[in-house]
């Protein structure tokens, strides 16, 4: 479960706010590392990074995902491999991966509990049961658990050195002039929507994101695209797409209703992972297949051998 926090204090030394603040404010180190948490001095918002002085007011906002009294649930996993160390599944759009505002079972999490018992929990605050990196509810996919706690620290790691290698499909919208891209745009926040995330052109607002994409497929107003991504913040694909006009397909947060496909949901799907074994070390690649909701999208659609006109480049 998530639980939105707060938290205020004055700094009573001088340091960087998110050293001082954990200290003194009692927060885990790890929250000042989440695309979800808000940080401010004397009421200006500020990287984790920022100086405070003796007197400052800090003010904290953040997430803390709760697993406290986790049901077990028999929930199938389409599993990709599974060893003593970790599991890898094909993850199903629509269902989320762990317990949130609104969604307090049929989750990843409970089908985990529900695979290993309900003691299974490979963190050391036993907060999170196995769950490594995450995928949005209505993105599919390739995802790993660990279901070790020496497994847990060495894929964290991992992820959190951009050591790991993944790739998405991604059905876009519009006409592409270039095969391929690289799109560096930091990400922050949206000011207005906190469930909503932009890009920013400030050094110092949100946190450094990178995106390639290599067009697969163009077809008539649409690509099927090979997403990379080498940072993992909150919906990067999404925003970065959305950020040079073309928003994924289904998109309901970041793009419009497809005239075309009004019923059409995300078109986002992680089909590769490439990590390093915790135990053995061996590099291990994973794969799922692409979706079904993709190749029914490109059946549908003609390959575009001809240029499309200006109108069909604007949609």
């Amino acid at each position: 479960m998530i639980r939105h926090r707060e938290a205020s204090l004055i700094a009573s030394s001088d340091g960087r706010v998110d050293l001082i603040a954990s200290r003194e404010g009692d927060i885990q180190r790890s929250v000042f590392s989440l695309d979800s948490t808000l940080i401010s001095i004397n009421g200006k918002i500020c990287r984790k990074s920022a100086r405070v002085k003796a007197g400052d007011s800090i003010h904290i906002e953040y997430d803390e995902e709760v697993f406290e009294g986790l049901e077990a649930e028999d929930i199938p996993l389409s599993v990709i491999y599974e060893d003593n160390e970790i599991l890898v599944i094909n993850k199903e759009q629509g269902i989320a991966v762990h317990p949130g505002a609104g969604c307090f079972s049929g989750t990843i999490a409970n089908a985990l509990v529900g695979r290993y018992g309900e003691n299974f929990s490979t963190s050391d605050d036993d907060t999170r049961p196995g769950i490594v990196h995450r995928l949005d509810k209505d993105t599919s996919g390739v995802m790993i658990i660990a279901r070790t706690l020496e497994s847990h620290h060495s894929l964290q790691q991992q992820f959190f050195s951009h050591k790991t290698e993944k790739h998405y499909y991604a059905i876009a919208k519009g006409f592409f002039t270039s095969q391929e891209g690289i799109i560096e745009k930091r990400i922050e926040r949206d000011p207005w929507n906190r469930k909503k995330f932009r890009t920013t052109d400030s050094p110092v607002k949100g946190k450094d994101a990178k995106t390639s994409y290599q067009v697969l497929k163009q077809m008539d107003g649409y690509a099927l695209l090979d997403v990379r991504i080498y940072t993992g913040r909150t919906h990067q694909i999404r925003v970065h797409m959305s950020s040079i006009g073309h928003s994924l397909l289904g998109d309901p947060v970041y793009g419009s209703k497809d005239v075309r496909f009004p019923d059409a949901t995300l078109m986002l799907h992680a089909w590769k992972l490439r990590i390093k074994h915790p135990a053995t070390g061996k590099d291990m690649l994973f794969e799922a297949p692409i979706p079904e909701r993709f190749q029914s999208i490109i059946r549908s659609l003609s390959a575009s051998d001809q240029p499309q006109s200006a109108d069909s480049r604007r949609s």
